[in-house]
């Protein structure tokens, strides 16, 4: 599967979380995820530096915050939101493709034990039919 047909599959199917995914489905939306909410990210942090001064021979720093910043913060933070449901769907169905529940997701939130999940999204899906369904197009 391609990078433009991962990202239209997954946002056409929004909120699907039966079924299995591949990993290059998995992670060319895992990309897009990365580059649509980094982008603003960076872009604020990037205001945040140019907007703040190095301070005066005292060492007294003005602590203003850039209007700019904050606006892509929150444009970061809504397609965060946006996104959020479509990326969950998809490495719930990446899970299933390791024959494996999407409840396992709950681990991104354990420190070092999201390090199970990664694994998981790493390693190759179990060939032919399992409990989650047909095995997904293999690209």
């Amino acid at each position: 599967m391609s990078f433009g047909q991962s990202v239209k599959y997954c946002l056409g199917n929004y909120a699907k979380f039966d079924g299995r995914a591949s990993r290059s489905e998995f992670w060319w939306f895992y990309l897009f995820y990365a580059i649509v909410v980094g982008i603003p990210y960076v872009i604020g942090y990037i205001l945040l530096l140019a907007g703040q001064p190095a301070g005066d021979m005292y060492g007294n720093v003005d602590m203003t915050f850039p209007a700019g910043a904050i606006i892509f913060y929150i444009i970061a933070g809504l397609l965060s939101l946006a996104l959020f449901i479509p990326y969950l769907a998809v490495s719930c169905r990446r899970l299933h493709d390791r024959g494996t529940s999407g409840w396992l997701n709950l681990l991104l939130i354990v420190p070092c034990a999201n390090l199970v999940v990664f694994v998981f999204w790493l390693l190759e899906g179990t060939p032919g039919p399992n409990a989650y369904g047909e095995g997904p197009v293999r690209a």
